[in-house]
């Protein structure tokens, strides 16, 4: 929550190693007790029952997906707002529907406890409802973490770590030691969700309301549950497989190899739960630089690295004296080799994380669904390939090194791009004039293409409503965005809603930062390259010919421009803040003549800036935000805009639009930009 002035990008820095520190002691803690737990549950079940409660309890992992999705969007939204009351009223909306989703896995486990029992060779189905005891409680502890993780709590959230830990192993040793068989086991898990359910209250202010946007947390929330299903899987499906495929002992044997994977991944976890509060909090320039991520993935590697050798020069007999005779594997493939093995599996895996969860605190990241489809993959490979317990290993550390790299390498190229960028533009500021309104820009937008035929008879009978200024009222305002939507829909509806629309003063050393729309003539002319600076010069170097429209309508422009009369509308420009890269959305003609002819100063901006601009296609164009823009097409496309024009217009109930009312203006060769492209046309 924000509770200050901005940090510097060392300051940022220093909180995540802090935070870092905090939670990888609780995590140690934490991972001693749960390596003491499994060896005294190893030691006293045997390998048969020490698989089925390992088993179970993948299976409340693989819930957790649920408890960790609410946990990142708590830790994300919490950690943006503005003051500690709009960071409770948000807590108290998730925590909400965080026990509606608790009681629905539950229910889901009971209802299925038999077929689950039947698929995973349990003795009982009561081992299921256990679970499903402690999954409702454990939904709603991933909302609490995520407060407290938003607020930067690391120590609280780090007690509580340790706090689930010790209940577990000390309930499982206290039943265990009272002659208690596997299910006992199972009870002391659910007990230990519902202790640190119980002991992590926050202490909240008094709410503000309407405190955050259900639409855009519904995104937060699809994001992180695609997020962590996949996390999920990829984490614990090869214990679930193994146990089907192989007999119990060599599940067993499986079982403590894997062991090592969790406690790699919870380090893994501290790291990127400290990280993640502080980025999504950070100003924009600092999340896209390299430093943030850089220091979350040297701490990553390093603690992974050292983890992995030891299991690499620790004996055999480590592993026996920990948990039993039974659990010795001869050959050179014994116990050290494949526990050094699903080391470095996961420590590939844990860097691919770093670098999603990364991306996910400040935008919706589509890269959640490469790490789902990889998960699917797992499944996919173990079940080919499982003729050895090595061979599992195997298979999954060739898809971790195959997801890093495309993860990491789409997503490095845009961070550094976009540094490159901020670079150019000298990280200057926009001249803030004053406020403006999405009134106001839909109007400039109409003024400069109401000439388009694809207004048809609108152009004149509402003529006056566009360019008559007095036109205000918000009947008149709802006629405007109706009629804009008559073509544009669907570039406007990408846009944020809480995008802030300001009218900005630029200077041609701001045009480094300037990119255009790339429509499809624009991107002829760009080739790829879409900032103004290198398009301007294009169109200054190629030989046009002498009838060529595009050139004419350059030329003609940079005549106007010279013109002291010539008062062409505001161009429209979006960005995320005052110093990043901002995007044209109408008027890439009016810029790059304005560039030529070294008139830039004559025109007029209006800036829309909100922190979710990335989530845009128009400004940032990836995977997702196309799918986002393919789906919005999908939506619409049976909408009748002309339809909700005329609804409009009757609801303004004004006699004065009846009639066209003739308004001097410049010509339309003058003010006319070019033409946006239909929708279907502008997929970038």
């Amino acid at each position: 929550m924000l509770d200050g002035p901005a940090e510097s990008s060392g300051a940022l820095r220093a909180r995540i190693v802090a935070g870092s520190a905090v939670l990888l002691s609780g995590s140690t803690v934490a991972t001693v007790c749960s390596l003491a737990y499994n060896v005294l549950i190893a030691h006293f079940l045997g390998p048969r029952d020490y698989g089925q409660a390992t088993v179970i309890y993948a299976l409340l992992t693989l819930v957790s997906a649920l408890t960790l999705s609410f946990q990142l969007v708590a830790a994300k939204i919490v950690a943006q707002q503005p003051s500690a009351e709009a960071g409770s009223g948000a807590y108290r909306d998730l925590n909400r529907q965080s026990w509606v989703c608790g009681g629905m896995v539950a229910l889901t486990l009971l209802l299925f406890q038999r077929v689950i029992s039947d698929y995973l060779q349990l003795s009982s189905p009561i081992l299921v409802v256990l679970i499903a005891i402690g999954a409702a409680f454990y939904v709603p502890l991933g909302t609490r973490r995520g407060y407290i993780q938003g607020a930067y709590g690391f120590r609280k959230l780090a007690v509580n770590l340790v706090l689930e830990a010790v209940v577990r192993l000390g309930g499982s040793f206290l039943m265990v030691a009272a002659g208690g068989g596997v299910a006992s086991v199972i009870g002391a898990n659910a007990a230990a969700s519902v202790v640190s359910w119980l002991a992590i209250a926050p202490k909240l202010k008094a709410a503000l309301p309407n405190s955050i946007n259900f639409a855009h947390v519904s995104r937060e929330m699809s994001q992180a549950l695609v997020f962590f299903s996949g996390q999920m899987v990829i984490n614990n499906v090869d214990m679930v497989l193994v146990k089907h495929f192989f007999l119990p002992a060599a599940a067993g044997l499986y079982a403590a190899v894997a062991l090592v994977g969790r406690v790699i991944y919870t380090f893994s976890s501290a790291i990127v739960n400290s990280m993640f509060p502080v980025v999504a909090g950070a100003r924009h320039e600092d999340r896209r630089r390299l430093s943030l991520l850089a220091t979350s993935l040297a701490l990553t590697l390093g603690v992974g690295l050292v983890m992995a050798l030891a299991l690499l020069v620790a004996p055999s007999r480590i592993w026996t004296l920990f948990f039993g005779s039974s659990f010795f594997l001869p050959g050179h493939h014994g116990m050290p080799y494949l526990l050094a093995l699903k080391a470095f599996a996961c420590i590939v895996y844990s860097l691919a994380t770093v670098i999603v969860t990364y991306e996910m605190s400040w935008k919706v990241a589509n890269t959640s669904w490469v790490q789902l489809a990889f998960g699917v993959a797992v499944v996919v490979g173990i079940c080919r390939f499982h003729s050895s317990l090595e061979e599992v290993i195997l298979v999954q550390l060739a898809l971790m090194i195959l997801l890093l790299m495309l993860v990491a390498a789409p997503f490095l190229s845009e961070v550094m791009g976009a540094a490159h960028e901020d670079m150019g533009a000298h990280a200057r500021r926009l001249r803030v004039l004053r406020l403006s309104s999405e009134e106001e820009a839909v109007s400039e937008f109409l003024k400069a293409d109401l000439h388009h035929n694809g207004y048809g008879k609108y152009q004149e009978s509402l003529r006056n409503v566009v360019f008559d200024s007095d036109a205000g009222s918000r009947d008149a305002s709802a006629v405007r965005k109706a009629l804009l939507f008559l073509r544009h829909r669907a570039l406007w509806n990408e846009i944020p809603t809480d995008t802030q629309w300001y009218e900005v003063e630029l200077h041609p050393a701001d045009v480094p930062r300037i990119r255009v729309f790339p429509r499809a003539h624009w991107r002829r002319i760009a080739r790829g390259n879409f900032r103004l600076a290198h398009v301007a010069e294009c169109v200054r170097t190629r030989r046009w010919s002498e009838d060529d429209p595009f050139a004419a309508r350059i030329a003609s422009i940079s005549r106007c421009l010279d013109n002291s009369e010539y008062k062409p509308p505001a161009l429209l420009l979006i960005g995320v803040d005052e110093s990043g890269p901002l995007t044209i959305i109408d008027g890439n003609h009016r810029f790059v003549s304005a560039v030529l002819a070294g008139r830039v100063e004559r025109l007029r901006f209006l800036c829309g800036l909100s922190p979710r601009m990335a989530e845009c296609c128009w400004y940032n164009t990836n995977s997702w935000t196309l799918t986002h823009y393919a789906i919005d097409l999908l939506r619409y496309g049976l909408r009748n805009p002309a339809g909700e024009l005329e609804r409009a217009l009757k609801a303004q109930q004004q006699p004065r639009l009846a009639s066209p009312v003739v308004i001097a203006m410049q010509p339309a060769r003058l003010t006319a930009d070019d033409d946006l492209a239909l929708p279907a046309d502008k997929a970038v």
